[in-house]
């Protein structure tokens, strides 16, 4: 039997404000907390261990605040010079252009060490700061902000014990193991405080999308700004579809060029956030709906997307912003059109097969058109379902169950891609 678990508990693990790419955000967390115990005194090292992918996500990304600068190496020099645990995945929002020039000091004197460990997969950072002939250490696993261990000069300082029983399963653990109608029923759950709360995540987000179209970027990208150039010079014709994907490709321009805002996450990306929520607040809007039919077609997106997540894993060899945001924002966006579950399963269907084989090769600012990828599919996948498309028998790794459909992508990744990840590290490392 499952303990099922609440919508509020969902929403306080799964959703959440994020401050740049959460893997070099987590990695800065890490050694923030490691920081927090050592007296102030030299700072001799920072050691990071990382899996496959944490590690491959935020080896090219540009941290918040910076001013272009890149990779787990700058976020863990970061996390010790001015990081505070306490804020979360918005760890390094209080770092300063100083700290930057010390934080590049302390890589320049070989003092940070980022490792790779390619039998480690999903979410795993061990990091270990020495200070004077003090040290400690942090480990974070499953998920960006769950921290399972600190130690200090060999002594442990917290433990998780709730971990090592597993007397509960988490939201994400669990849902891998309920039927989608069955963890849809969730959304019923949302009240006034939920629906305030998912709603911040229209405003966040929208912010940095309104950023992304107004920066001015010199870096050849910038596809919001050129999306909307297209649309204005009626080389493509305006609809709800392109414009969608204009404020996707703006949001996640500006996040993935290093914006020092937050975006709402979502299963622990903030890609994944941009996706889930936008497209779903866009057509909500455009429908006239109102705000607690937008806030919960919000809930059903983000339990869809991380419905995918579940079995797909935390971090993955396929592009989550697509196949499972994606997926996630095309029940979204079913509900408002006033489809069923069965119909929101059907667009959920119909974004992964048509995405399933777009791999993850990394964080960085190209990032931005899976987003608009994602997004406009999932727009598209709900128009389908609504009109009544609806596969009866199995074709190739669609299914007539949603579960089994994500079941066989999984597999796919799992087993097909099992070398994906050490082929693109190494094509990263070359660059």
């Amino acid at each position: 039997m499952i303990e099922m678990f609440s919508l509020k508990e969902f929403l306080i693990r799964e959703v959440k404000p994020a401050l740049g790419c959460t893997e070099p955000a987590a990695v800065a967390l890490a050694t923030a907390r490691a920081n927090e115990e050592l007296p102030p005194e030299n700072i001799v090292s920072i050691e990071v261990n990382l899996s496959d992918n944490v590690y491959k996500n935020g080896i090219a990304v540009v941290i918040p605040g910076t001013g272009g600068a890149r990779g787990n190496a700058i976020a863990a020099a970061l996390g010790v010079l001015c990081g505070k645990s306490s804020y979360s995945l918005e760890v390094l929002k209080d770092c300063t252009l100083g700290d930057l020039e010390a934080a590049k000091k302390l890589l320049q004197e070989g003092r940070v060490t980022i490792s790779c460990d390619p039998s480690k997969h999903g979410v795993y950072i061990h990091a270990k700061v020495t200070r004077g002939f003090h040290w400690a250490s942090v480990l974070i696993v499953d998920e960006h902000t769950n921290v399972v261990e600190v130690v200090k000069d060999g002594k442990p300082v917290f433990v998780d014990v709730t971990r090592k029983s597993q007397e509960k399963l988490s939201p994400f653990e669990a849902m891998e193991k309920l039927s989608y109608v069955e963890l849809i029923r969730i959304a019923d759950e949302m009240d006034e405080e939920d629906m305030e709360y998912v709603l911040q995540g229209i405003s966040m987000n929208m912010e940095v999308a309104n950023y992304g179209l107004l920066q001015k970027n010199d870096d050849g990208f910038s596809f919001g700004q050129r999306m909307r150039q297209l649309l204005k010079e009626q080389k493509i014709n305006e609809d709800l579809g392109y414009f969608i994907r204009t404020i996707c490709h703006a949001a996640a321009d500006a996040r993935m060029s290093g914006v020092k805002l937050p975006v709402m996450s979502s299963a622990g990306s903030g890609n994944h956030g941009i996706t889930a929520i936008l497209p779903v607040a866009l057509v909500g809007e455009a429908l006239e709906k109102s705000k607690r039919e937008i806030a919960k077609a919000l809930v059903i997106s983000h339990l869809s997307t991380s419905f995918v997540k579940s079995r797909l894993g935390r971090l993955s060899k396929v592009c989550g912003c697509v196949i499972a945001a994606g997926a996630g924002a095309a029940a979204g966006i079913t509900y408002l059109l006033g489809g069923s579950a069965e119909q929101m399963a059907e667009a959920m269907r119909i974004v992964i097969v048509n995405t399933a084989g777009m791999i993850c090769d990394g964080a960085k600012e190209t990032c931005s058109l899976k987003v608009g990828t994602g997004s406009f599919e999932a727009y598209l996948a709900a128009l389908f379902a609504i009109t009544g498309s609806r596969a009866t028998v199995p074709q190739g790794i669609l299914h007539p169950s949603i579960e089994k459909t994500v079941d066989n992508v999984a597999k796919i990744e799992h087993e097909g891609m099992s070398e994906l990840d050490r082929v693109i590290i190494e094509i990263l490392a070359k660059l």
